[in-house]
């Protein structure tokens, strides 16, 4: 291996603001500690809550890095006491708490993942976390099960796009709402089974037209006057799972339709559970996942890349919701 430098390049937060506060400093190489790795970074993923963070809505959990960067790719290149899951010069892909705006970062040995056969170091920068969420949400805490219809809000985004190909890898039905007719056709091409266009359509009596009863399952990032809507558009006995609230967290609801349907209403967010929830969300996407991705069923939809220092532009460019799939900082 390679001699380890002292410092690196990073992205940091100067103040809460717009993408311009993203600016490019230096800092210490970390040390990997007990159950840690230390991954030189290739790639790391662009998420909503690196928005969210930036903007000071969404403070890092007591102990993480304050640097923006949830999910990253690379090689091993330290190895913490007690991390034997991975070697030095293993290549993997890693939800983390943050740090992975940098050239190097830590990540939990026990999170991180083989980059599957196939996959550049680039899709691989743009998938364990997103794969994560979608995992957890869609089939661990929303249940979904072959035969069953999904109704998927923010069709196009990496979320949604990873979701779309999870769902129907394992025999679900997908419907999906985005904005735009390129979005439209991008799900459908996906394999989505039908795209709204919520800008000219009512998702809540198209997905009542394609249905007749309502969707067993709804993944919703939306929120606000969605949280209602939802609970139109699902059938008897419905689940859904909220994972984010770009329209705001706050509803007003008739709580009677949640007692005559029977609907069960969850949600939940990935960066506060504890390391042993996520490292058991990772044993079960090696079991039961990762094989469709090493099948190349499922790959993450590439939407743009940035070198690192322009992570600016590409906050911009997620803040004008007009990217399609993942967004990705190249080390």
């Amino acid at each position: 291996m390679e001699k380890l430098p002292t410092q690196m390049t990073v992205v940091g937060i100067s103040k809460p603001g717009g993408p311009e506060v993203l600016i490019p400093e230096t800092r210490p190489v970390p040390k990997p500690g007990p159950g840690e790795i230390l991954v030189k970074v290739a790639a790391a993923g662009v998420n909503r809550p690196d928005v969210a963070q930036r903007s000071g809505a969404y403070p890092p959990p007591p102990g993480a890095s304050d640097l923006p960067g949830l999910e990253i790719s690379g090689e091993v290149v330290a190895l913490g006491e007690g991390a034997t899951k991975h070697k030095l010069g293993d290549k993997v892909m890693s939800l983390v708490a943050g740090g992975g705006y940098a050239q190097y970062c830590i990540a939990q040995d026990a999170q991180a993942m083989t980059v599957p056969e196939g996959f550049s170091m680039t899709e691989a920068g743009a998938t364990a976390e997103t794969l994560m969420t979608v995992w957890h949400n869609v089939f661990e805490r929303g249940g979904l099960q072959p035969g069953e219809t999904v109704l998927i809000h923010g069709g196009s985004s990496g979320i949604g796009t990873m979701a779309i190909q999870l769902a129907k890898a394992l025999g679900s039905k997908v419907i999906v709402t985005v904005g735009s007719q390129d979005k439209v056709d991008a799900c459908l091409k996906l394999g989505a089974d039908h795209a709204i266009n919520y800008k000219t359509e009512d998702f809540v009596e198209r997905v009542k037209e394609i249905t007749k009863t309502g969707v067993e399952l709804i993944l919703d990032m939306v929120g606000a006057d969605y949280v209602e809507k939802n609970f139109d558009a699902a059938a008897a006995d419905g689940r859904i799972v909220q994972i984010a609230v770009l329209n705001g967290p706050k509803a007003t609801i008739n709580a009677a339709k949640i007692m005559v349907k029977r609907l069960h209403y969850t949600g939940s967010t990935l960066r506060p559970r504890t390391n042993a929830d996520k490292a058991a969300m990772v044993r079960a996407i090696e079991a039961n996942v990762l094989p469709l991705l090493k099948a190349g069923k499922v790959k993450p939809l590439m939407d743009s890349t940035f070198p690192l220092e322009k992570a600016a532009d590409a906050h911009k460019r997620m803040e004008t919701s007009a990217h399609i799939g993942k967004i990705v900082l190249v080390v």
